[in-house]
Formats: C-alpha cells, structure tokens, sequence
C-alpha cells in the first residue's frame, strides 16, 4: 500500500521547521547589534516628583559593557598611528577604540632615551645603543584602563599591578630595554610578570615570564624586554603562605554648594599603585569629585572574606539616606584589581522651629570602619564577622563659604631655583624607588634637615621623591649643592645626571646659581610642614 501523498519526507520537514527558526534567531541577533540599547530596555516612569538625591554613580565592576562592531582596517590602523605618533613629552589621556589608555610616544636613535608616564610610576628605558647608528625608531609607552585586558585569574590570584603594552607590538632591538611599573604585593617573591605576545586589540594571550618574584623588587618590576608587548603582574603565593597585597582607600566628595541638600561620599578600594589612584581621579573628574585627604593604606589578605566598610558616626545635622550604615564589597573585586567604590548619601536634617541648625550643617564629620569578613573561616561570628581590622578612614569638613575652592594666593614669596623638568624627572625616577638600605629620597630627607615624622608625613605623598626634590627647589638650592650633597649619599648615579646636565649649562646660568644660606633648613622646612 503507498503512502498518501500528501505525506512529508523528513528533509521536507527539517526545511519547514528550521527555516523559520534561524530566522527568528537572525533577526534577534541583528536587533542586538545594531538598536540602541535603551530601546530594548522596558520605560518606567517615575512615581513622584520628589527632589532627586545626589546621583548615584554605578560602581565599574557592576557595569555592562556594550557590544561593540568589530574594528575595520582604516579604525585599526588610525588607532596605532595615534599612539605611536611622538607626544612631545607629554603624557595624553584618551579614549581610542573604546579604550580609555594613557600613553607617551617619542622618537629615539642611537643615543637612547626614556619614556615616562606622569603621576603613574611607569617607565621604558631604551638604552644607547639599542637602536642602530643613523636609525630612527618611534617607540610607545601605554597604560591600558580596560579591566577587560587584565588576565583571566583564579580566586588564589591576584592583580597587583596595572596592564602595560610598549609599542609598537614584536619591536626588538640591539640592547635589551628596561620596563619599570610599581606592584602592591607584599611579598616581592610572590609577584610573577605575566605577558601577552598580542596586539592591543587583539585576544590576549597571557603567560608566564619567569618564575615568582624574578623581576620584582620591593614595591617595583622592572623587566628587561627582548621585544615589545604586553605585561602585567600577579600575586602568586605558595600554597604554605597567605596572599597578601596592599590596598589603598581614596575618599572621593563632591564640593557642598549654597542650598545643596545632599551630599555623596565614595570610597574606592584600590591597589597601592600611582596608577590605580589616577584611574580613581580621572574617574571622578565628569562628577565633581575631589580626593578628601591621605589615601589610607590596608592590609589586605588573599584567604579572608569580603571586604565591610561601616558607617560610625555623622555630625549633628547631617542623616544617612541610605538603607543600611554597613555596605559590603566582594572579596574578587578587590583581589582582582578591579577599582571597586562604595558610596553613601547625606542630607541634611529639617530644623525645628527653635532649632538653628545652620551652623551644624555647614559642616559634616563622618567616621568610618573597614575590615575583612573572616567570618566564612573562622566559623560563626556574626553578620559581619570579626572586626580585626579597621580604621578611620575619612574626616572632613565641607562648607558653603568655598572651603572647598582653591585658596587665596599668599604673600608673594621669593622667586627660588627651579630644577629643568628634564632633570627633576630624572632624579625622581632614580630616588623614587624603595631602597632596603634606605638611601633613596629618606636619605635625601634626612641631609636637607627632616625628621622621622616628617619625612612619614612625606612617604603619604603621591610621589615623595618629588615632593622633597620641591622642598630643595623653594629653598633656593643650587645644582651645585644637590651634586655635594648626591655625591655625599653615595649616589653617584643621581650625582652623574647632575654633572652632566652641568657640563652642558652656561656658567651663570639661574639653575647653577648660589642664592641661598643652608643654615636654617631645619626651622624653614619645620615651618613648611
């Protein structure tokens, strides 16, 4: 008996039903390539018309990047013409390719030369002779912000260090090249280099560069490159040690401004890298924030739980907006290096009828707490866990008077020497990094008349090796007097830039005059501080 004929075989069948789907799958596809995302997102509309608080700021590891069309030949190659183009000295920051990078670039022959990226502690030394006689080669220095770039790391892994590429990629040259960015890792032998022999905007590729702790120093790396590419440093830590690395805490406000009623406070939890806090700076500039007071430095451990930051005291006047006084930022998103901030909103309170409380809210003091949870390793300890580490992380005062605003210009002060900027670079890179025997900037501190507490009181400063290398310049120091006193701290390296830049000044030159007496260095740089 045959079959009907209206019948379907089964390759009939598979055209029917699978036509239609990858259709609908194509067309879904193509609506999440190219609409806008808020057009696929559902409309709210607002419940009341009640004065909105301060915004809210969505903290980085929380945000979802959007899909982005693959990059063309012309975009490709006007990106690496922009970073490889000479940037004069200067340090850019910019947004290329959907990359928010830091770069330098400059042209170097056979003489050498040093790229530096300001207020980051990065640096790529080309050494004389690394380029060929009558050769030019046009060479960069970048600072990747792409958290997507970092490595992909387990939970015993740390980031404890920012993402640097020089370029351009697969450059090699005569004389190996010297890599110089900063770690945070406690144990300089638990920091291992990674790198990725890839392009910036290709798929990473990160491996290891050696064993543990073979390019790292104190608190620095320093590689030396065969050829350009990628790098970047995890903590790494035996399985017998805990992994540890340390935080800063950057307290970021916005100014009070005349009838402003509320106020937002963000605390970001970064590494203890110069990078890091710039990336926290750069971040706050489109809302106003501005760093309130000394970051604050933590301890922070690898096998404890998620990090608690709490609430402990607001001055008279002022009330907390938010639900809770205790906000928690997960343990990941601080070992992994991904700048995690939390906020809290004041407002200020409504006075009674016999109650002035204007002198109250003009200004507010908060105090806060942070600690580890170890309550997962310890066994049941409350919600919140042990507090065995915690600090006072901000106080502060913020008023309507303009407190906040750049103050009056003082006294007009006597004109002092200035080192050339060249020079003062020079010197910061050689005194900036941690000495074990302590002849860096401390020992220079220690010559030009500061104490112990002053010179902690400088170690808190973003960059001390410039910071004291100003106080020399306001006390009218002489190149000179800095070479006696470079020769006399040993430091014939720092000693040998300043006779060389003094073999090429005229004599009489302001940068070499004698101009001031060396006798009240003490109670000057007292009154300074």
């Amino acid at each position: 008996m045959c079959p009907p004929e209206t019948a379907l075989q089964p390759p009939q069948v598979l055209l029917l039903v699978g036509v239609p789907v990858a259709s609908a799958l194509l067309l879904v596809q193509c609506l999440r390539w190219h609409c806008p995302w808020w057009l696929l997102r559902p409309c709210r509309k607002p419940d009341c018309q009640e004065e909105p608080a301060a915004p809210t700021i969505l903290p980085p590891e929380f945000e979802v990047p959007g899909r982005c069309a693959p990059a063309t030949l012309p975009e490709m190659a006007a990106f690496y013409q922009e970073l490889h183009t000479p940037t004069q000295g200067q340090t850019v920051t910019r947004q290329l390719m959907h990359k928010l990078l830091v770069f330098s670039a400059r042209e170097v022959d056979h003489r050498g030369g040093c790229l530096l990226l300001q207020d980051m502690g990065i640096s790529l030394l080309i050494p004389p002779g690394a380029v060929a006689v009558g050769r030019q080669e046009r060479v960069s220095l970048i600072l990747v912000w792409d958290l997507s770039d970092a490595p992909s790391l387990s939970r015993a892994q740390g980031l404890v260090s920012p993402v640097v590429a020089c370029g351009p990629h697969g450059a090699s040259f005569l004389k190996p090249c010297i890599l110089t960015f900063k770690h945070c890792a406690q144990q300089p032998g638990h920091a291992r280099t990674y790198s990725s022999n890839t392009c910036l905007l290709d798929a990473k590729a990160w491996r290891p560069l050696g064993r543990p702790g073979a390019h790292s120093s104190l608190d620095e790396c320093r590689i030396q490159l065969s050829h350009f590419s990628l790098y970047t440093c995890v903590l790494e830590a035996p399985a017998s040690q805990a992994a540890r690395k340390w935080l800063q805490l950057a307290v970021f406000c916005s100014p009070l401004a005349p009838g402003q009623t509320h106020l937002q406070l963000r605390v970001y939890f970064l590494n203890n890298t110069p990078c890091a806090l710039q990336w926290a700076v750069t971040n706050e500039q489109p809302h106003g924030g501005r760093l309130r007071g000394p970051c604050q430095l933590f301890d922070f451990t690898g096998a404890r739980g998620d990090q608690c930051l709490k609430l402990k005291y607001i001055s008279e006047g002022w009330e907390n907006v938010d639900d809770s006084s205790s906000q928690l930022v997960p343990h990941l998103h601080i070992w992994h290096g991904k700048c995690p901030f939390r906020s809290f909103c004041f407002r200020r309170k409504a006075a009674n009828e016999n109650e002035d409380c204007s002198a109250l809210t003009n200004e507010i003091i908060v105090t806060m707490h942070t600690f580890q949870d170890v309550s997962w390793a310890c066994g049941v300890l409350g919600k919140w866990g042990l507090e065995t580490k915690y600090m006072e992380i901000l106080r502060f005062q913020a008023s309507e008077e303009g407190s906040w605003a750049v103050p009056p210009p003082a006294s007009q002060s006597p004109p002092c020497n200035r080192l050339p900027p060249e020079l003062f670079e020079q010197l910061r890179m050689l005194l900036e990094p941690t000495s074990i025997s302590g002849n860096d900037w401390r020992r220079l501190a220690s010559h030009l008349g500061l104490c112990g507490m002053k010179i902690r009181f400088l170690s808190c400063q973003r960059s001390p090796a410039a910071a004291i290398l100003e106080l020399f310049e306001e006390q009218n120091g002489s190149l000179q007097e800095l070479h006696c006193l470079m020769t006399s701290m040993e430091r014939l390296d720092c000693a040998s830039v300043i006779q060389s830049y003094l073999n090429m000044t005229p004599r009489g030159s302001p940068a070499v005059a004698h101009s001031h007496s060396w006798e009240n260095q003490g109670r000057e740089l007292d009154e300074k501080l």
